[in-house]
């Protein structure tokens, strides 16, 4: 009755807790882009179907690729550092035997640090994670993917487990490579910004995340990602300005005097 779908590179440090986590499952589908370390290898020693795709064409199509070699009529959507706890698992299976809508979203619990984040816009952090398989379609974007869903959706009363950076250096590796995707989309839809808009939405960013939503009330850690966020927007909207300008990044020699 039910698929679970993960696309992974590179996860062999969290693929085997994720899988473990949703053996209730009727099939587990890995599609892997390309991963050079055990993690093809792990998913399938723990009974998942195995896929590979050398092309990336971003999160959201991606998923879209995994959500097509699904064959059950429902499907729960996982990344490899997400676990299921036990009680959610219970809730999915017993909502599964008398559904009440056509998607259900779940809440997840991250981790920084050795912290769990409450607030910093981290904590319920909803989304639609388990639906029918007819009925559910991941956006076709590259980054910030979600679902579309043709029907009802309720909510879940559990929540998932997610452990999104094994350390700062992880944080930022991700936050670097997020931006260069956000900032490819912005161009491509033809948004233009300037030197003196990528301070303000900087800034703005830090303010709506340390302050409108509370990060100062996870400790330093809140105060961390408040700044990481800002840097990222800084980032993002950095690399805009340079995909606007279409710059090649040689410059003409100069010419002695």
């Amino acid at each position: 009755m039910l698929s679970v779908i993960i696309i992974t590179k590179n996860e062999q440090a969290h693929i085997a807790e994720c899988i473990a986590s949703v053996s209730f499952a009727t099939e587990i589908i890995v599609l892997d882009s390309g991963s050079t370390d055990a993690t093809c290898q792990i998913a399938r020693e723990l009974g998942a179907k195995v896929y590979h795709t050398t092309h990336w064409p971003g999160f959201g199509p991606q998923k879209n690729k995994a959500l097509d070699l699904a064959t059950q009529p429902w499907v729960l959507s996982l990344d490899a550092d997400e676990r299921v706890p036990a009680s959610l698992a219970q809730e999915i299976q017993a909502t599964l035997t008398n559904p009440q809508a056509d998607a259900y979203t779940v809440a997840r619990k991250s981790s920084f640090g050795d912290r769990w984040i409450q607030h910093s816009g981290w904590w319920p952090d909803r989304l639609v994670r388990l639906f029918k398989r007819d009925q559910g379609r991941f956006k076709d974007v590259a980054v910030h993917e979600s679902v579309v869903v043709q029907g009802v959706t309720a909510d879940l009363q559990g929540y998932l487990l997610h452990y999104p950076y094994d350390s700062l250096e992880t944080l930022i590796t991700k936050t670097n490579q997020y931006s260069s995707a956000a900032a490819q989309q912005l161009h491509e839809r033809g948004k233009r910004i300037g030197l003196l808009g990528i301070v303000a939405k900087a800034f703005w960013t830090f303010v709506r995340i340390y302050v409108i939503r509370r990060g100062f009330l996870d400790g330093k850690e809140g105060f961390i990602l408040a700044g990481v966020a800002a840097a990222g927007s800084f980032f993002r909207y950095s690399k805009l300005w340079f995909l606007n300008k279409n710059v090649h990044w040689k410059p003409t020699p100069p010419t002695d005097e």
